[in-house]
């Protein structure tokens, strides 16, 4: 058995902040999951929907990876990215930090994984290793996959090898922490106005507070949608509330980073986003509870109420992101 020593294998809500946590306590940084998660500007929302879809996705973070670039430009993190299309190299890559006494994060389809019982294809899952031998890999997941768990070799390599959406070219990276590392409390507001703003301005109308407020024009015609409600609805409520994203479709994380972030900053317009948040990640909680109501029904007055929760939620989301926008210091 190859194993890098002194591990944390930590488990937390979110598969990228779980791995990103791994990584950092490694070298002596230790940052509780909604603040990796702030820092990391996570936060976003996007409709989704396509005709190749067998049903619309909600989504209530940035892209796969973009929080690990995030985290690393806001502390100054040196992020080495390695990714090939060659199966013996990307194995090489891991072999190559483990031996270095490093652990190492990898972005895979968690449909491959040994342990997973919900058998769904996402590739951009995001695991940590710290070891292996000639049979299975030691990784760290999140606390619902069981925290450190192990995978066959086999399943790793199909996992890694995976194509389709969001999934990477056997991506493998290692972060390491400058000597300086910047406070934390420095890199509060830069973190928090940047995600506000990108909230704020979003290109396209399925992001942001506009996405959220098409959302909550498109979900009454949820039923009519799916080729089968009572599977389909639920199912788009549990990756609402329970696929990794901490609850409330990530809202219950950026409520408690920024309860912490007024830990170091004694703001009104922090204290104002806060307390909407707080009101934002209770509403979601209900929405999922309404589309899964719908479903299990079949009765569209479920959806018509989440319509108006999704609309509420778009004008919650909106002024808290305007006050948070204009923080200072």
């Amino acid at each position: 058995m190859t194993i890098v020593q002194g591990i944390d294998p930590r488990g937390m809500q979110h598969c990228e902040t779980t791995t990103l946590g791994v990584l950092l306590r490694h070298q002596g940084v230790d940052l509780s999951e909604p603040m990796l998660f702030g820092l990391g500007r996570g936060l976003s929302f996007v409709y989704w929907d396509s005709k190749s879809m067998g049903f619309p996705f909600l989504g209530g973070r940035v892209k796969p990876f973009e929080l690990t670039r995030n985290l690393a430009g806001t502390l100054g993190l040196e992020l080495v990215v390695r990714e090939t299309s060659s199966a013996r190299k990307g194995w090489a890559n891991v072999v190559e930090a483990i031996g270095a006494g490093r652990p190492v994060g990898l972005q895979l389809d968690s449909y491959h994984l040994e342990y997973f019982t919900a058998k769904v294809h996402f590739g951009g899952h995001v695991v940590a290793m710290y070891g292996y031998d000639d049979r299975v890999a030691r990784l760290v997941d999140t606390e619902q996959q069981g925290g450190a768990v192990t995978t066959g070799l086999g399943s790793l390599a199909e996992a890694r090898a995976a194509r389709g959406p969001m999934a990477a070219r056997h991506r493998s990276f290692t972060l390491t922490a400058p000597p300086d590392l910047p406070a934390v409390h420095d890199r509060i507001v830069p973190a928090v106005t940047a995600c506000a703003h990108a909230f704020l301005n979003p290109p396209i109308a399925n992001l942001g507070h506009r996405g959220i407020a098409k959302s909550g024009k498109l979900v009454p015609t949820w039923l009519g949608r799916s080729d089968d409600p009572r599977r389909d609805l639920p199912q788009a409520a549990l990756l609402m509330e329970k696929a990794g994203t901490g609850g409330a479709l990530f809202r219950n994380l950026y409520r408690d980073f920024l309860a912490e972030c007024g830990q170091f900053l004694d703001s009104e317009l922090l204290r104002t986003g806060h307390r909407l948040y707080a009101e934002a990640a209770a509403l979601w909680t209900e929405v999922a509870a309404l589309i899964t109501e719908a479903g299990e029904s079949g009765e569209e007055r479920y959806l018509v109420q989440a319509s108006t929760a999704l609309l509420e939620l778009s004008r919650i989301e909106r002024e808290a992101m305007e006050a948070l926008s204009r923080l200072e210091g």
